[in-house]
Parts: C-alpha cells; sequence; structure tokens
C-alpha cells in the first residue's frame, strides 16, 4: 500500500507545497534570527574564513567578535568563503538557502519515488527550519551522507568519496559515508579516491593561508573536539549538547563519569554486523535501510549532538518510514512520536515547562531516534531476504514491515 494519509485531500498539488514550505520554512527562519539579530552561529561560522586569512588560532575565543567558539575543521573556511564576503544579512540568508537545496538535492537523488522524496521533505521540514534558525551545517552534513550512497549507486566513486573526505574533516560526522564502500562496485577505485581527496582537502586551505599554520589547525582542533566532549558530558548543569543514547543514559541515571565508549563500540558491532549479509548488498531495501542507519548512528551517538543536528536524523526516520509498511499503525505511532517528541518539542508549540523539565534535562529529544535505530538494526540484522526484494523497482516499500 502506498503512502496516502499525507496526501489523502491534494493529490499532485501536495508535491509542490512540500517543496515550497521546505524552502519557505528555512527562509522564515532565517529572517526571523535577523529581526532578533540572533546570527551568532554565522558568525563564528564567517570568521573562520577571516581568522584562517589572518592565520589565528580558530578555536579560542574572540568575544568582540561572537560568542562561543568555532569547533570546525579547517576545511570549513572554503565552504564558508563565499558568503563571509558578502554582507552579514545577505550571506546569512543565501548561506541557510544553500544548505536547504543541497539537502533537497540529495534527497531528490535517492532510489525512490517522486511521492517519497516529497514524504521525506514533509517528515523532515520541521527539524530543517530549526537548522535554519540556528543557521547551521547540519544540512549539508546529512546531503553529503546522502550523497555518498547516491553517487556509489551511480558508480562515481570519485565524488562519493569527495563528500565523505571533505564533511569528514570539517565535522567528523562524513566518516559513515566509509560504509557504503560496501555497496561499491569498484572498491580499489574507492579507497584511492578516499586518499586522494583526504590529502587534496587536508592541503587545500593552505592557499589561502600556509602549511604551517594548517598543521597546526588540525593539532588545535583534535584539542578543541577533546576538550569540547568533556563539556558535553558534564552533568554540572543541563547542557544543550549531548542530546544523544549516551546522554539520556548519563542523565537519567547521574552517571557523571559514564565514557561514551559504553553505548558506542555496543552500537559500532550492532552497525557492523547486517554488513555480514552479503547476499542483501544488491536489494535497494537493504541499502536505504542501512543509509537511514548510518544517518541516526551519527547523531544518536555523538555528545556533540545538540537540537539542530537531529535534521540529520529525521532525514534517516523518513528514509525509514518511505521503505517501510506505511500503513501498519505502529509504524504510524513511531512517527508521530518521532515528529513530537524530536521536532515539535524544540518549537513553540510544545510547551516550555515539559521541555525545561522533562525533554531538555534527560535528553529526550533522542529516545525515537533511538528507538527507530532498534527497529532498524532488528531489521537487517534478521530479516529475511525475501522480504528486501522490490515489487517496484522506483518504489521500494512493500514488505518491510516491523
Amino acid at each position: 500500500m502506498q503512502l496516502s494519509f499525507l496526501y489523502s485531500k491534494f493529490g499532485k498539488k501536495q508535491i509542490s507545497l512540500a517543496v515550497i514550505a521546505w524552502f519557505l520554512l528555512a527562509l522564515i527562519a532565517v529572517l526571523a534570527e535577523l529581526f532578533h539579530d540572533s546570527i551568532n552561529n554565522y558568525l563564528i561560522f564567517k570568521n573562520v574564513f577571516w581568522h584562517t586569512i589572518h592565520q589565528q588560532n580558530l578555536y579560542l575565543e574572540y568575544p568582540a567578535e561572537y560568542q562561543d567558539s568555532n569547533h570546525y575543521g579547517v576545511l570549513f573556511s572554503l565552504v564558508i568563503a563565499p558568503f563571509a564576503v558578502l554582507p552579514d544579512w545577505l550571506g546569512v540568508i543565501l548561506w541557510v538557502l544553500l544548505n536547504a537545496y543541497v539537502l533537497y538535492v540529495a534527497i531528490k537523488t535517492l532510489p525512490v519515488s517522486e511521492k517519497s522524496v516529497n514524504t521525506i521533505l514533509l517528515i523532515s521540514a520541521i527539524e530543517m527550519m530549526t537548522a535554519s534558525h540556528n543557521v547551521q551545517f547540519n544540512a549539508i552534513v546529512a546531503a553529503a551522507i546522502i550523497f555518498s550512497y547516491t553517487l556509489v549507486k551511480r558508480q562515481n566513486e570519485c565524488w562519493s568519496t569527495f563528500f565523505i573526505a571533505a564533511v569528514f574533516l570539517i565535522k567528523l560526522y562524513g566518516i559513515a559515508g566509509l560504509l557504503f564502500f560496501v555497496f561499491s562496485e569498484n572498491r580499489l577505485k574507492f579507497i584511492g579516491w578516499f586518499l586522494f581527496w583526504m590529502v587534496v582537502l587536508f592541503a587545500l586551505p593552505m592557499v589561502i593561508s600556509s602549511p604551517a599554520y594548517i598543521v597546526q589547525c588540525y593539532r588545535d582542533w583534535f584539542q578543541s573536539l577533546t576538550e569540547k566532549n568533556l563539556h558535553n558530558i558534564s552533568l554540572d548543569y543541563i547542557n544543550m549538547q549531548d542530546i544523544s543514547a549516551m546522554g539520556m543514559l548519563r542523565r537519567t541515571f547521574q552517571l557523571k563519569n559514564m565514557s561514551n565508549l559504553v553505548m558506542i563500540l555496543p552500537a559500532a558491532i550492532l552497525l557492523a554486523l547486517p554488513l555480514l549479509r552479503f547476499n542483501l548488498y544488491k536489494h535497494l531495501k537493504f541499502q536505504l535501510a542501512y543509509v537511514a542507519l548510518c544517518l541516526l548512528t551519527v547523531v544518536i551517538y555523538s555528545s556533540s549532538a545538540e537540537s539542530p543536528t537531529y535534521v540529520i536524523a529525521m532525514v534517516g526516520i523518513a528514509i525509514w518510514f518511505v521503505i517501510s509498511d506505511q500503513a501498519s499503525t505502529w509504524n504510524r505511532i513511531l512517527l508521530v512520536f518521532a515528529i513530537v517528541m524530536t521536532s515539535l518539542s524544540a518549537t513553540d508549540l510544545f510547551p516550555r515547562v515539559v521541555k525545561q523539565t522533562v525533554i531538555l534535562p534527560y535528553a529526550l529529544k533522542a529516545l525515537p531516534s533511538f528507538i527507530i535505530w532498534l527497529v532498524l538494526i532488528i531489521k537487517v540484522g534478521l530479516m529475511k531476504e525475501e522480504r528486501f526484494k522490490e515489487q517496484h523497482q522506483n518504489e521500494p516499500n512493500a514488505n518491510f514491515a516491523v
């Protein structure tokens, strides 16, 4: 059965409405932040470029320029460069719209029907708006992970590994794309291109600075991420980060000294086990389920995960839903739970007292993603091969019920 409850009254018109809503919500979000003079993240981002030009430490605090500090790799200086030279009001608008556009294009490249693409957009739209309010880079991170899969599907290992290496050198999350190596038809080429891009992209910022400075930047970045992790897992106050599986466990049971590895190592093993099912690699539903798993994994097992990071996870949830049995009451309940607890909990529509006393203190925004991650692990690990076979080439959502 095809998805109907999101489209029952609108038919084809709903398809265009999904796309319009996607970009309109992003634009409204960034205009609201401009109106309230609240674009601090963008000021951090643009100054990554200017600090690289002037060969200043990227990871110190610069209170005269912005609050907080940068935690992105120095390659980001080249990504943000075209926007940094513009007036702030124009640069931030174009930056947010670029993020929305790149993720939209990435979702469009998924091997699913047009209706499924628009369902993914609708399910992810609120999280896209949250990321846009925070003028974040996370939408491009989600897009890069998707591109690393869809380009492998098209036997374009060159550009697939470009996205993996680029995002890895900016925010580490891109490393998840390496798992799509198993879907490559030319794995030696995949490895070769990845190593090539790692070398090229590591050195590329030297064009606007110097080799010694860039090497020092990577050392400083490692130190910055180490200190940030210790800060994120602190239980001394309500932290806006560590909205993760580990964060839920840490905060619920006040496990102040709990290492992230307590959950990350078992999760890594569970994520790797389905890849032993070599006979499933050829099935589109298995591939898409694994893409969804990777999008969820990089968020819910990161101590740096915060509310706007969940645009990555919500796209993973949306992919899970479109390849699942959409008539299933259980699947619909899980989807609604995710939309309410993950997406709406970050908005003004959600009761503030609940957010401040329940959702944030216990990192419960991560809960729906963690449950759906477990559901997917069970599916890709235990489901019989017949359930992964596509009945229709471009609509891989039959026979994938829980």
